[in-house]
């Protein structure tokens, strides 16, 4: 490891920030992000033309998966004014009370659901977009009608690795109540041996919890034993299954229930493998769980550095995970955030992906439990004041890559570098 500044610099400089309580007076300073005019510099090892080409790969296999996603679920899928999916003819509302849904419906707002997320403190209620309007007119036009609330799609969020149901999967239980440090917002988790028992699902979707590959996975990575062996081995897991068999899974209202149920359960640290665009539903609910105590590490996505910002890797607050080869060197189809906070293994990563099977997977999802688990060593319960101590902590850990000091590509550096069967 290169030397470092001392400890009481890093504590000003390094720290990654939290909001304040609502209470509190004093609030830990915010984290820099990146300007984003500022594009990321060349992999490592690539030169300008195979990264373009492989950025232009990238791009068609994303609008690939985008097309074939709509022509499959059309009835439940649409685009957004930026090309990304979202939920079918649906608005979110968020920061929403009873007088506002009354003036949407006279409006021809039909109120498809209500909720109050008590983990968040936050409201929030799905509308039916009015018959013979556009997404983008409708969403303008209720936004006009309610300024006092945000108003946003659902939009889609996308595992950032190889997925896929588990038919006839069983899901992996927990064998008691007890407390939990780690939080999970994937898919379901099945009940492979280096995970059973440790394990609380809930779903927060159509059909779910229901085991798929991609929870699974990720849950090994953070709490697996034995062979299949997590950053944190043999810790308690929340799983929050966020997709279940619903075609318009992994929707912001799906996960932003899940982040209120984990902050409920008092979850210290969660991971979300997932990627999609800015939405202010999920926004808010990012910002909400960050001012309780709780620290969300999120991956980058694999769409290539040319790809739109991933969020909520993107969020300040979120720590951001990169994935590197077996040579230390960034994955060429790593996605970019508005910032990267840490490297982890993400190639040939093993993994389980069954009740009974495991697998050497590739991809920033499978490197975001890494640091997570790890975090999570440092930082067992959320409390704003061990927040820094953590964080400093989890940093001095990190192997320094790329640029000395923190780089735009690695960021502080290579977390766990011997995990993940490496």
């Amino acid at each position: 490891m290169k030397l470092r500044a001392a400890l009481p610099m890093m504590l000003c400089l390094l720290i990654v920030a939290i909001g304040p309580r609502a209470d509190a007076q004093l609030a830990l300073p915010q984290v820099q992000i990146p300007d984003p005019a500022h594009t990321l510099p060349p992999l490592p090892e690539l030169n300008a033309e195979p990264l373009l080409s492989a950025g232009d790969r990238l791009t068609g296999l994303r609008l690939d998966r985008i097309t074939a996603l709509l022509r499959r679920h059309r009835e439940s899928i649409e685009l957004d004014d930026r090309g990304e999916p979202v939920v079918r003819g649906v608005l979110v509302a968020s920061g929403i009370d009873a007088a506002m849904i009354a003036r949407a419906g006279q409006h021809g707002f039909e109120l498809l659901d209500r909720d109050h997320i008590a983990g968040l403190d936050l409201d929030i209620a799905r509308f039916r977009v009015p018959e013979g309007r556009s997404l983008a007119r409708a969403r303008k036009q209720l936004a006009k009608l309610l300024p006092a609330a945000e108003i946003d799609v659902d939009n889609l969020y996308f595992a950032s690795g190889p997925g896929g149901a588990l038919p006839h999967a069983a899901l992996a239980a927990a064998a008691g109540a007890g407390p939990a440090a780690l939080g999970l917002i994937d898919g379901g988790v099945a009940a492979h041996p280096s995970i059973a028992g440790r394990v609380e699902q809930r779903g927060f979707a159509t059909g779910a919890p229901s085991a798929n590959r991609h929870g699974t996975a990720v849950a090994s990575l953070l709490v697996g034993t034995g062979p299949v062996r997590g950053a944190a081995p043999g810790r308690r897991l929340l799983a929050a299954d966020v997709y279940g068999t619903d075609p318009a899974g992994g929707n912001a209202s799906a996960i932003a229930r899940a982040l209120g149920w984990l902050v409920e359960r008092g979850v210290a640290v969660t991971t979300i493998s997932l990627v999609g665009p800015d939405n202010k539903l999920l926004s808010a609910a990012v910002l909400r769980a960050r001012q309780r105590g709780m620290l969300i590490v999120a991956a980058v996505g694999n769409d290539g550095p040319a790809a739109p910002p991933a969020y909520p890797a993107s969020y300040p607050g979120v720590f951001a995970v990169t994935g590197v080869d077996a040579k230390d060197r960034a994955l060429p189809e790593a996605g970019r955030a508005l910032h990267v906070d840490f490297a982890a293994p993400g190639d040939a990563v093993l993994a389980a992906t069954g009740a009974q099977s495991t697998d050497r997977l590739r991809g920033t999802s499978f490197a975001a439990p890494l640091v997570a688990g790890r975090l999570a060593l440092r930082y067992p319960a959320p409390s704003i004041d061990a927040i820094g101590p953590a964080v400093a902590a989890l940093v001095m850990e990190a192997r320094d890559l790329g640029k000395r000091g923190r780089d735009k590509i690695y960021g502080h550096g290579l977390i766990c570098g011997t995990c993940g069967g490496r």
